[in-house]
């Protein structure tokens, strides 16, 4: 899909902790479905909401990824105006991976957003996963790294003020 296309449809992301420093991310809009095996050698949960929070300044690309164990999952936010174009590369050994271009990767998931959609998506994902442990019951599943409070409270505050989103908000907690 080239990027800046008319966007794909809705899109509903959603976050489970599995066993002890494993998390499933599911990714699904009017056209695709993902399920992402993600591992706690990364803040994951935490890198994917600074990456949304960080297309609301100048920063017009993000990258960040998540440890598969062996492989990579890189993901790339391209923002064009209020559009977020969101690819996921596969490659098969982290190891030997983070420095190489995007190219050397396997498309695994690519769709584009209007900003307001993907980060509501992220900060609903984030949401339940704090309503559904806390605190700590994150930190006891996730282990290396605590829930990002901050980071979620922080890209709710920039959503609200940019987005003019009538979606339903959990102001409650983080």
């Amino acid at each position: 899909m080239p990027f800046a296309q008319a966007p794909t449809g809705a899109l509903q992301l959603k976050w489970e902790l599995q066993d002890h420093g494993w998390a499933r991310c599911h990714l699904a809009n009017d056209f695709h479905q993902a399920s992402l095996v993600v591992s706690y050698c990364t803040d994951a949960l935490a890198d994917l909401v600074a990456a949304a929070g960080g297309l609301y300044g100048q920063q017009r690309t993000t990258r960040f990824f998540f440890d598969a164990e062996p492989q990579e999952l890189r993901w790339v936010l391209r923002a064009e105006d209020a559009l977020i174009d969101v690819t996921i590369y596969e490659f098969p050994d982290v190891s030997v991976s983070l420095d190489l271009p995007d190219a050397a990767g396997t498309v695994i998931w690519q769709s584009a957003h209007s900003r307001r959609l993907f980060s509501h998506a992220v900060l609903n994902a984030a949401q339940t996963v704090f309503t559904e442990h806390g605190e700590a019951g994150y930190q006891a599943k996730w282990m290396l790294h605590p829930f990002p409070v901050a980071l979620v409270q922080d890209l709710r505050r920039l959503h609200l003020r940019d987005d003019a989103c009538g979606l339903s908000h959990d102001h409650a907690h983080p």
